[in-house]
């Protein structure tokens, strides 16, 4: 247990260099200043490390495992429904916790009350934050499905990845001003800490467990899914609102 920790230690250390570098290099190469808080920066950095290394160590023994033991009981149990509904319940759950989420939805309830999109009230912020959370959590739900019956049927993923950057594009035409970039960034936020690994862990060992299909081939893409289809729900969401 120690080795692995003290392994992980070091490849997160690694990982975090070339950001020390770069902002290094630019304080006193190009800024020419000292660090300001010098000894609080030291320790915050040492705290990023552990908790960048607990949480690497954290997924490889529970998330990626876990992931991996339901959507191969689930191939094994053989029944397409139940497949279909743990996938929806697995993307709609994992993204409702997303922290990234939770902090954009309340940022965007904000600026949508400061630029009088909403009522400036804490009710209607809160009502607008959660609606939008829920409508991302939704979105998920359903691209974890379609990717899964991608797998299971072998649909190309390059045709349903173009068909819908097509439809974004459409749609971003059509949509409120206000709410194209929020669209955008709910993409990328669906994608991060708690999702990403019990998402890829099913898509892997989903193909891993159906004869005929390549682990490599059509076990990854359901992230490009989760990425993509909260931007046309979202749209969707502020054309309807």
């Amino acid at each position: 247990m120690f080795k692995a920790f003290l392994n992980t230690f070091i490849g997160s250390f690694y990982d975090l260099l070339p950001i020390i570098v770069v902002i290094g290099f630019f304080q006193f190469a190009v800024l020419q200043q000292p660090i300001p808080n010098l000894l609080e920066i030291l320790i915050g950095s040492f705290f990023v490390l552990i908790g960048l290394t607990l949480f690497v160590q954290g997924l490889e023994m529970g998330l990626f495992p876990l992931g991996e033991s339901l959507a191969f009981a689930f191939a094994k149990k053989g029944s397409l429904t139940w497949l279909l509904l743990f996938a929806f319940a697995l993307g709609f759950g994992t993204t409702v916790a997303e922290p990234a989420l939770i902090a954009v939805a309340s940022e965007a309830a904000k600026v949508a009350a400061e630029g009088h999109v909403i009522e400036a009230t804490q009710q209607a912020r809160t009502d607008y934050a959660f609606g939008l959370r829920l409508t991302v959590a939704l979105s998920v739900g359903f691209a974890i499905v379609i990717g899964v019956l991608r797998i299971i049927r072998g649909w190309p993923v390059q045709y349903l990845i173009i068909g819908g950057y097509i439809g974004v594009i459409v749609m971003t035409f059509f949509a409120p001003p206000e709410i194209i970039g929020i669209a955008y960034d709910s993409g990328g936020v669906t994608t991060s800490t708690i999702t990403v690994p019990l998402v890829t862990a099913l898509g892997v060992e989903l193909a891993s467990s159906i004869r005929g299909r390549n682990p490599m081939v059509d076990g990854f893409g359901l992230i490009a899914f989760a990425s993509l289809t909260p931007m046309i729900f979202v749209m969707a969401y502020g054309m309807i609102g």
